[in-house]
């Protein structure tokens, strides 16, 4: 096999584009394999305990530990198409006291499954960490616009006021749950164990007669040596219900920001003009047409965010057909989807802070849209009065129905909004309210209810998540 990994040969993006170095090393084949080797030396130490090996063998696997070598590993697997067995034989190499008892006992899967659980702990706490500046900004955003109004939008068209905190309050109770969960899936990360080729523990029970230690005992220590719960059932595998699980709460994470960065390529469109992502000032936008200001990581994290979607039903089948006590059907496509998804939801969660950080937000567009908008909403305010003060309510739809029409005809010609006026020279209302009254209840500014009372309590809850280590919900 050759191992030319240059730029002159397919690379994943991920190697370089997407993602943090410390996600890739944890996905890393290096780190992978001094893990395995790791194991090993728990292991050794307890059978160390029982009498199975030699305080000497168990210091000489300690001193080659981090010994590990890729090249040679690899000129093994290429003879004998096992890659832990490569290593095996690798390690035994280096260790030239201590290397044959490797793996006593143990099957493939003891160590690279409770590796594997290792690697998805670490990864979820990074995760964690990225997830903390995420959420403190956006709190930040909540509680400055709490309160500035905005036009809000149902089936893309103009519908009432809103304000931009409790806009931006929908994606972060989105994100409290996504905090829920991560936490949550991260304190019940569960290893294999120590249960041999099917799940049985048999070859423990051999290896243990007469040594006055169960395999459960044997297990326990092992585990704890590994700081790793084990789950109470296994076969050759941990069940790989939990590689679903984990997917599905990365696709959660993915779903938020592909909500955010949907609605902020809508909202940076010249007929919004209301957000912007930044923008550097020797950033180019299109090789073509110079003046295009493209929200490239919108775009991006789209992108990505789709991607993570469709790996949950990789690791569902991965689980559903995974016959029996273990089939490796699985094995190819976990080597991508596990390093994948974590390198994807790392970028994520970067770009979701960079253009947090830098969100531009656009006064004069907003006032814009709610000064051509928002009437259109406030004349429910009038309706209302206008039934307050006697009027009939039927009758009155129907004059601002009449009115609203003839303005939307004339916005789209490309006139200005003559809707209040209309209202405040309309003799039937008049009749019911002074024009001056029809002209305050047709502002719509304060049309928003209590959104930013309700935007600060949800930027409250996340600050207290935060302090907590919990979210709300699990508090």
């Amino acid at each position: 096999m050759t191992e030319n990994f240059t730029h002159e040969t397919f690379l994943s993006p991920f190697t370089w584009r997407y993602g943090s170095d410390e996600m890739r090393r944890i996905w890393s084949d290096g780190y992978k394999r001094d893990l395995w080797r790791k194991i090993w030396i728990a292991l050794a130490e307890v059978q160390q305990q029982i009498g199975l090996v030699t305080a000497e063998q168990v210091e000489d696997l300690r001193q080659n530990q981090h010994k590990v070598d890729i090249a040679r590993a690899h000129e093994i697997e290429a003879e004998i198409h096992h890659d832990l067995m490569a290593e095996v034989r690798t390690y035994a190499e280096q260790a030239t006291i201590g290397g044959g008892i490797i793996h006593l006992g143990a099957t493939s899967m003891d160590i690279e499954d409770n590796a594997d659980a290792l690697r998805l702990r670490e990864s979820l706490d990074l995760l964690i960490e990225r997830m903390k500046p995420v959420m403190l900004t956006l709190t930040d955003l909540i509680f400055a616009h709490a309160d500035q109004v905005c036009m809000a939008f149902t089936h893309l068209q103009p519908a009432e006021p809103t304000t931009i905190g409790y806009r931006m309050a929908v994606y972060a109770q989105d994100l409290l749950t996504d905090w829920d969960a991560l936490i949550q899936m991260r304190d019940n990360i569960k290893g294999k164990g120590f249960k041999g080729a099917v799940g049985t523990s048999a070859s423990y029970a051999e290896l243990l007669h007469g040594s006055g230690m169960t395999p459960r005992q044997f297990e326990s220590q092992l585990m704890q040596k590994l700081n790793l719960p084990a789950y109470e059932i296994a076969t050759q595998t941990y069940t790989r219900r939990q590689d679903w699980d984990v997917m599905n709460v990365l696709a959660g994470i993915a779903m938020t920001i592909y909500k955010f960065a949907f609605d902020l390529r809508l909202l940076q469109s010249p007929p919004f003009g209301e957000w912007a992502e930044p923008f550097g000032s020797k950033q180019v936008g299109s090789s073509a047409m110079p003046f295009k200001r493209n929200p490239i990581n919108a775009e991006n994290m789209n992108s990505l965010a789709r991607y993570v979607a469709t790996l949950p039903r990789v690791a569902w089948d991965n689980s559903a057909h995974n016959l029996l006590e273990r089939t490796l059907d699985d094995s190819g496509n976990r080597r991508v989807m596990l390093p994948e998804a974590f390198l994807a939801t790392d970028e994520l969660l970067k770009r979701f802070k960079r253009v947090l950080t830098g969100l531009r937000i656009d006064e004069a567009g907003i006032a814009r849209n709610l000064s051509v908008y928002g009437v259109f909403a406030a004349t429910e305010r009038v309706l209302m009065e206008g039934v307050r003060q006697g009027g009939n309510r039927q009758e009155l739809h129907e004059i601002i129905r009449e009115h609203s029409l003839t303005a939307w005809e004339q916005l789209r010609q490309g006139n200005d909004n003559p809707l209040t006026d209309n209202l405040a020279s309309d003799a039937r209302l008049i009749a019911l309210m002074p024009p001056e009254k029809v002209h305050e209840l047709l502002d719509a500014s304060g049309h928003v209810g209590d959104a930013p009372e309700r935007a600060r309590n949800v930027a409250g809850m996340m600050r207290a998540a935060l302090a907590k280590g919990l979210s709300y919900a699990g508090s």
